[in-house]
Order: C-alpha cells, then sequence, then structure tokens
C-alpha cells in the first residue's frame, strides 16, 4: 500500500477544510474514512474521498435503499442494504431505523425486505427512516408457518395458516420482483 493508505475510521481531514467524498463520513467534527483505501485530497472541490479498488456503495443523505432486515430490536431495526437506488451493492452495509414512534407494534421482522430512506451519517452510522407511504415492507412470509402471505388493509394474511400479522407495509408491497435478490 502507499503512503496514502486509509482504514476506516481514519481521519483525513477537519470538516472546516474539506466536505465527504466518496467512501467517507462526517463525524460532526472530522471527516473520515469509510473503507480500507487510499485517500484523496481534491484541493480545488474542497472534498476528501477514499479510492478503493473495489469501489464500496455507501449509501447518502436522501439515497433510497432496499435491503433485508438483520436485527429487530424494541425501537429500531437493522437493515443490510442490497441496493442503493435501484442498483446492486455487494459491500453489505447495514444502517439503522428507528421506529420509535410508530403506532405498529411489527414495523418488520428479521428477514423482511424493506425499502428505507437515508436521513444522517452520524458518527459512523448510517440512520434511515420508514415513515413515508411507499417506504416499507416490501416482501414478506408468515412468521408462523413461513407460508406466503396477501394485504389485508394495513395487515398481511397468511395463505396457509390464515395467521394475521402487523407491518409497516409499503405501497408496493407484492408489485416487485425479489426471487433474484441474492444474486
Amino acid at each position: 500500500m502507499s503512503e496514502n493508505a486509509v482504514f476506516p475510521g481514519d481521519k483525513l481531514a477537519s470538516i472546516e477544510e474539506y466536505e465527504a467524498g466518496f467512501n467517507t463520513f462526517d463525524d460532526g467534527d472530522m471527516v473520515r474514512a469509510a473503507t480500507v483505501g487510499e485517500s484523496v485530497l481534491d484541493k480545488e472541490t474542497r472534498t476528501a474521498s477514499i479510492k478503493h479498488p473495489k469501489m464500496l456503495s455507501i449509501p447518502r443523505v436522501g439515497d433510497i435503499v432496499i435491503g433485508t432486515v438483520a436485527a429487530v430490536m424494541s425501537s429500531m431495526i437493522a437493515v443490510s442494504i442490497d441496493y442503493i437506488n435501484g442498483k446492486p451493492t455487494t459491500s453489505k452495509v447495514e444502517c439503522v431505523c428507528s421506529t420509535r414512534n410508530m403506532r405498529i407494534r411489527n414495523v418488520a421482522l428479521v428477514n423482511d425486505i424493506v425499502t428505507l430512506k437515508i436521513i444522517s451519517h452520524l458518527n459512523g452510522t448510517i440512520h434511515a427512516v420508514i415513515d413515508e407511504p411507499h417506504l416499507g415492507v416490501l416482501y414478506t412470509k408468515c412468521r408462523k408457518c413461513g407460508g406466503k402471505v396477501i394485504t389485508m388493509r394495513d395487515a398481511i394474511k397468511c395463505t396457509e395458516c390464515s395467521w394475521i400479522d402487523e407491518r409497516k407495509l409499503s405501497t408496493n408491497f407484492g408489485h416487485m420482483d425479489f426471487i433474484n435478490l441474492s444474486d
């Protein structure tokens, strides 16, 4: 590696000097590396970036992501990002989404496929929201028997065991094909 080699979390510049560019994030005080690579400080545009041989995809604020729910906690979910603005990514970056102010008991469960909107990068964590109508669960299965589900107003019903469950469904629920998601 060269003398410009950096690792995730390394300081690149202060936010007064440079803005966060590709594969970097702003921690509120410094611009830091989000991946392994070579640091590039562009003096013309005043951006700090990381050049990586295999470009990792880090979503930016405002991006729409699709991913698989990896963990469910009492007031948030963790999502492994599979698509950023419709383009597949192999970086397996995770984001967290607060579910604290939602009136639905089960916003999403582990292995549900959800769509989220990125709202910030804070302290090295990517934060997202799920509160808009087009955001929410895109695909899920029955949590009792694993069967296919259909929508019933704001809930889902299993076609095999008739279990009814609550989820924060996207307006696109059931309209997308996720068979090739693991490719």
